[in-house]
């Protein structure tokens, strides 16, 4: 069941519909775009909140695809290291037992 949330951005309260398990993630997605436009606004670079908010969606998307490539990038080693730390793991818990007898 959805209910609001009430969220900060840049000065202005939003109440936003959003499922009870959703909740954590949504506080955290608006703390995590409060805090980028903060920091962009800080720089006096950027004039008006709709282009403080566009570099931010940006900058957080650059972001999310940057470690969308990297994960693609390591999922074979990933995979690798995986499966050594299960070899160790059942070498150790392989010894043990033979310890206990």
């Amino acid at each position: 069941m959805s209910s609001p949330v009430s969220v900060t951005i840049s000065g202005k309260e939003y109440q936003i519909a959003c499922p009870e398990e959703e909740k954590t993630s949504l506080i955290a997605s608006a703390k995590m775009l409060n805090d980028n436009m903060e920091k962009i606004r800080a720089t006096g670079k950027v004039v008006g909140l709709d282009r403080v908010a566009v570099m931010a969606a940006l900058n957080i998307a650059n972001d999310l695809i940057k470690l969308q490539n990297a994960e693609h990038a390591g999922g074979d080693n990933t995979d690798q290291k995986l499966m050594q730390m299960k070899e160790k793991i059942t070498a150790f818990l392989d010894e043990v037992r033979q310890l206990d007898l």
